[in-house]
């Protein structure tokens, strides 16, 4: 049972430091808004074939409204399982949990009995709260497991914190991560000169939920100087993200490439083309022109296509697509079809639906 970043295994840290592709897992349901449990199975097996190295749930890709629908558990509990099995113990399991101090340490205290290795801690409760507040709240998490900051864009819940928040975060011994997703670079290099201030930047790894600024956040160095001529280069190393729910394989050789070159290597040019491709994408699986509204049914809609999720429903009947986001999906299916991975979900889709099969050999 994972109480510190001690417990958790060398293997497992040692993905999350190095930098992970770690999709957040939608949720499956079927036309009468049930969990479809062999989707639901069938997409956790999609992640670890693709090369995922774990998956994060219970976060806002899995729909906040799982925990009124009386789903947490059961999502959480399933998604564990199956990775756990899938994988050969070797996933990164991150739980999200939200909600005042009460709710948000029982649904810790779920997760780490579930097997999970950290939580992502959501602080939409905390809406006009102090900083002090929320950051003591933070702390009575990472008493019952390791936790991941969120800095999430107001515009899908989130609160902006500060610089001092982030600085007071980053000196948690029990913090292992921060995604920034505040889709504002202002406030995502305040998160990372915060990190680099407290001297964590080697204990606190730094994921990418920027969906709009994937690319170049994993490519570029922050320079953070103290001031006094000395000089920091800090990187953000991996992503927790809901882009990479769909076309995993995909991002998981993008990753890849990134991690091959040395920090101080020029960076191809087509790499860092990669920065407008992959934000274009997203721009229309995420609904961004409509503020957002239609990213979880966007991201349904591509595992649709795929055949690995069954329609788009979501728990709120009104939670669906935006005019003209399937157009918009059709359009960067066709412009950009080298970053879909559906011939690869095609060839063991039917292996990942059935009660039988095995996974695919992992690379090291």
């Amino acid at each position: 049972m994972i109480r510190t970043i001690s417990d958790i295994p060398v293997p497992i840290l040692d993905a999350i430091r190095r930098g992970a592709v770690l999709p957040a897992h939608p949720l499956a349901l079927d036309a009468s808004r049930k969990l479809d449990r062999v989707r639901q199975r069938a997409l956790t097996r999609y992640y670890i074939d693709a090369g995922a190295h774990g998956v994060a749930v219970g976060v806002h890709t899995t729909q906040f409204a799982i925990r009124k629908a009386g789903l947490y558990e059961p999502v959480l509990a399933l998604a564990a399982e199956t990775a756990t099995d899938w994988s050969g113990g070797k996933a990164v399991l991150v739980a999200g949990v939200t909600g005042r101090t009460a709710q948000a340490i029982g649904e810790a205290e779920m997760a780490r009995g579930l097997g999970y290795h950290a939580a992502l801690v959501n602080v939409a409760a905390f809406r006009g709260a102090g900083e002090d507040e929320i950051l003591a709240h933070c702390r009575a998490i990472a008493g019952v497991m390791p936790i991941i900051g969120f800095a999430l864009l107001p515009a899908v819940g989130g609160i902006h914190l500060s610089y001092d928040f982030w600085r007071g975060f980053a000196a948690i011994d029990n913090a292992v991560a921060i995604k920034m997703a505040p889709f504002d670079r202002y406030r995502t290099i305040d998160v990372v000169r915060a990190v680099a201030d407290a001297g964590a930047e080697d204990r606190v790894t730094l994921y990418t939920g920027n969906d709009d600024h994937i690319v170049l956040d994993l490519l570029q160095p922050f320079v953070v100087r103290d001031g006094q001529g000395g000089e920091r280069r800090v990187r953000i190393r991996g992503g927790l993200l809901g882009h990479w729910s769909v076309w995993t394989k995909s991002a998981v050789a993008m990753l890849g490439r990134i991690h091959a070159l040395a920090d101080d290597a020029d960076v191809p040019a087509d790499l860092l083309a990669l920065d407008s491709i992959v934000t274009d994408c997203n721009g229309a699986i995420y609904d961004a022109h409509h503020d957002l509204r239609g990213c979880i049914p966007g991201c349904l809609e591509v595992l649709r296509r795929q055949g690995l999720v069954a329609g788009t429903w979501c728990l709120d009947p009104a939670e669906t697509m935006s005019p003209g986001q399937e157009a918009a999906i059709d359009r960067v299916y066709a412009q950009y079809p080298e970053m879909n991975d559906d011939a690869f979900v095609a060839e063991h889709r039917d292996r990942w639906l059935s009660d039988r099969g095995a996974a695919l050999p992992r690379v090291a």
